[in-house]
């Protein structure tokens, strides 16, 4: 809850302000702000193409199996694709009820203060049973919903008696002495059934659906809060007692768009998860123990019929034990026959001729056992992420399993996803994700030549949930993947939220162009003998409504992992041009810096389309600045210096952006066709033992080859003062002006008689 919210709740309990209204305001927000996020939900998704015209964002990849036709691979891949929209349309229509149940209960309090006493209750009533009803809609409807399987369904069915009644017991020790208002009676009695059933399911839907696991928990709290709306009216309590229902109605509303968001990716059950522990004992029990010596505290005696309810608790949690005790002893019988049939089918080598005797639900159960050590996740990929051949990959099993220390285990998560279970310390089983590396590493003979593969570790100390475990190691080998490969990455919780950044980033960036999300900010460059504007840089932002402004730090990686690259390329330089020809208009004959990666660069119709743009917004080219980094050019120099020529042949000038001023960048200098060398601040400053400061070298090689200098990133008088002692023409930096929107810098530019340069 808010902050504004919490201070209408103590406003509303102290009596400050009236009951109704406190909790109607207090529960404002939050709704709102759920509803909004539920209703983006519910939106249409952008517009897919054909199967047969696949858009510049849709990558179709179809993998045909042996044996396998191209048409049966196509034909796979339509259905796939016709699978994932038939999920994203269901998705939408459960976010579309969630938002209608969501709506229901905030209105159901928002009209509180709008009702006479009287009408209260009915209204209260009619809110709860109609947001019950959307909620179980909605969540029957969540994808991925698996059907249970019969002891399954006998041991949810005990779990939400056992649960169920415990809450019934609390309930009827809670409730005021005297007689207790029929409708407060059932309502309280049926919300505990309810609760119990959306707990259990919560609970044990949160390792295969987190999503659905939280639309669960939220559900249960928006019941659970208007249900004791519905009580405290019954009994006619204070108004200052109505804002406590805000605390959980507002948690249920978050809650259940925060789980409707991540079950919009489409989340299906995995394979081989074992169901989360449910403290079988421990809830009930304690839940009713704790109403109970309440109850004590307060009334000081039980009645007959509240102790036959207590009592009625110890069968179903009894049942439940021994339920969970059966399932432990059944497990434990098919490992040791699956142990057993192993060893008579391979004898005494039996360790190096099946690498693997363990799967994922198998490694989790022998996770749960052990205290301590390590979990190494291992993925194999073959060149250019190529699936690896059998052969291949059976000798990588083998090299694997001889790899690992004689109580290690190893386990197979995927077609090419190992796990090492090890007791060893953080320190060697480092070392042991580095001779695993090594190991597997090692080219692969094969037929004609050899093979080689490369390989992602991760690794993550056991001694939690061993879900978590799992998740925490497949994290870290994700983040080695994204460092490259043949790596090896520990978790920690750093990494945990970069990866989850990185998701996000992934998930939402795709379609950003065409929701219109892009924005251009503009950096003024001035001149630094009179500080007059000559130029502006063009600096893309990312304005999502879910992940908040995103600067090209961290969008631009994502893009060029996705292959949005060019798209948003020509988003920016359309933009920019445009901009320009506006400004251009009021006779302000400035220069407009645009950012390009070589990778943009390299493509063919590159300079084709900066003509093009030029020449849609009739802008003469020479107003027009092509920025490249220097430190990325040099893998990349002769295409580079190619299509620079090229644009430097229709009339549009290069800037080199982050030059380091170090032996191989001055060398390199000569060979780029530049008209603009960007430097940072740090060459400004006097040298080392007495020598000239840097800057007056690069200032005297750039006075050669006819390029003028800007200094950037100038944030103090001092810096500004420096590069202009310097002879540097230009500057750009927080100390002359900041980043902002066209119509501030336009602004800010109305404050100079005159911008021609």
């Amino acid at each position: 809850m808010s902050l504004t919210g919490a201070a209408f709740l103590l406003a509303g309990v102290a009596g400050v302000l009236p009951g109704p209204a406190a909790a109607a305001l207090a529960v404002a927000g939050g709704f709102a702000l759920a509803c909004v996020r539920l209703a983006w939900l519910a939106g249409p998704g952008p517009q897919q193409p054909g199967p047969q015209q696949p858009g510049p964002q849709q990558v179709v990849t179809f993998r045909c199996h042996a044996g396998e036709t191209t048409d049966t691979a196509l034909a796979h891949g339509a259905t796939t694709t016709g699978r994932r929209a038939r999920r994203a349309a269901l998705s939408r229509r459960v976010a579309a009820i969630l938002d209608s149940a969501v709506l229901v209960a905030g209105l159901t309090v928002a009209v509180l203060p709008l009702s006479d006493a009287a009408h209260r209750l009915p209204v209260a009533l009619a809110g709860l049973c109609l947001t019950g009803a959307l909620h179980v809609t909605a969540l029957l409807r969540l994808p991925g919903r698996s059907r249970l399987s019969g002891p399954e369904l006998v041991r949810r069915t005990v779990d939400v008696l056992a649960l169920g009644v415990s809450l019934v017991f609390a309930g009827w020790m809670l409730l005021p002495g005297g007689p207790v208002p029929a409708v407060a009676g059932v309502v309280a009695a049926g919300g505990a059934v309810v609760l119990a059933v959306l707990a259990v399911a919560a609970v044990a839907e949160r390792r295969r659906r987190p999503g659905a696991a939280r639309c669960h928990a939220g559900a249960a709290l928006t019941l659970g809060g208007l249900t004791l709306l519905v009580v405290l009216l019954a009994y006619g309590a204070p108004d200052r007692a109505l804002p406590l229902v805000a605390a959980p109605l507002v948690a249920g509303a978050l809650l259940t768009a925060a789980g409707a968001r991540r079950t919009s990716g489409g989340e299906r059950p995995g394979r081989d998860v074992a169901p989360a522990a449910w403290p079988r004992l421990t809830a009930p029990a304690g839940i009713a123990a704790l109403a109970a010596g309440i109850h004590l505290g307060t009334a000081g005696e039980f009645s007959t019929a509240a102790m036959a309810l207590g009592l009625a608790v110890i069968p179903p949690i009894m049942a439940g034990e021994l339920l969970a005790a059966a399932d432990q002893r059944r497990r434990v019988q098919r490992l040791a026959a699956r142990e057993a049939w192993l060893r008579r089918r391979l004898g005494p080598d039996a360790r190096a001729a099946e690498p693997v005797p363990l799967t994922r639900a198998e490694l989790v159960r022998a996770m749960a056992e052990r205290s301590g050590g390590a979990l190494l996740v291992v993925d194999l990929h073959g060149v250019g992420g190529a699936v690896p051949e059998g052969p291949v990959l059976t000798e990588a099993v083998r090299r694997l399993r001889a790899g690992s220390g004689t109580h290690d285990l190893v386990a197979r998560l995927g077609d090419t996803e190992y796990a090492v279970l090890t007791d060893a310390g953080p320190v060697l089983a480092y070392a042991l994700g580095l001779r695993l590396l090594a190991a597997l590493a090692e080219p692969y003979p094969r037929p004609g030549g050899v093979a080689r593969l490369g390989v992602s570790v991760g690794l993550a100390e056991t001694g939690g949930d061993p879900e978590d475990v799992l998740r925490q190691a497949d994290l870290a080998r994700r983040r080695a993947v994204q460092l490259g490969r043949d790596r090896v990455e520990w978790y920690d919780a750093y990494l945990e939220e970069q990866l989850v950044r990185r998701l996000d980033l992934e998930r939402e960036l795709p379609g950003a162009v065409a929701r219109g999300e892009l924005d251009l900010v503009y950096q003024p460059v001035v001149a630094l003998a009179d500080r007059m504007p000559v130029g502006t840089e063009a600096l893309l932002r990312w304005r999502s409504p879910a992940l908040g402004t995103v600067l090209p730090a961290e969008l631009l990686p994502v893009a060029a992992d996705l292959d949005l690259t060019g798209e948003i390329g020509r988003w920016v330089l359309d933009r920019a041009c445009r901009q320009l020809a506006a400004w251009s208009e009021g006779g302000r004959e400035l220069w407009m810096a645009v950012n390009v990666t070589p990778r943009e660069l390299a493509a063919p119709d590159f300079v084709a389309r900066a003509a093009t743009a030029l020449a849609a917004y009739d802008v003469v080219p020479e107003r027009l600045v092509v920025e490249v980094a220097e430190p990325v050019v040099g893998g990349e120099l002769s295409t580079v210096v190619a299509r620079l020529a090229g644009l430097r042949s229709i009339g549009v000038r290069i800037a080199l952006d982050d030059f380091r001023a170090e032996h191989a960048s001055l060398a390199q200098l000569r060979r780029l066709p530049i008209d603009l060398l960007k430097v940072g601040p740090h060459l400004v400053g006097p040298g080392g033992d007495g020598q000239r400061p840097l800057i007056d070298v690069v200032a005297n090689l750039a006075d050669r080859l006819g390029v003028e200098l800007v200094v950037e990133e100038l944030e103090s008088e001092g810096q500004v003062a420096g590069a202009r002692r310097a002879g540097c023409r230009y500057g750009q930096g927080f100390a002359l002006a900041r980043p902002a929107t066209a119509e501030r810098v336009e602004a800010w530019f109305e404050e100079y008689p005159s911008t021609a340069r």
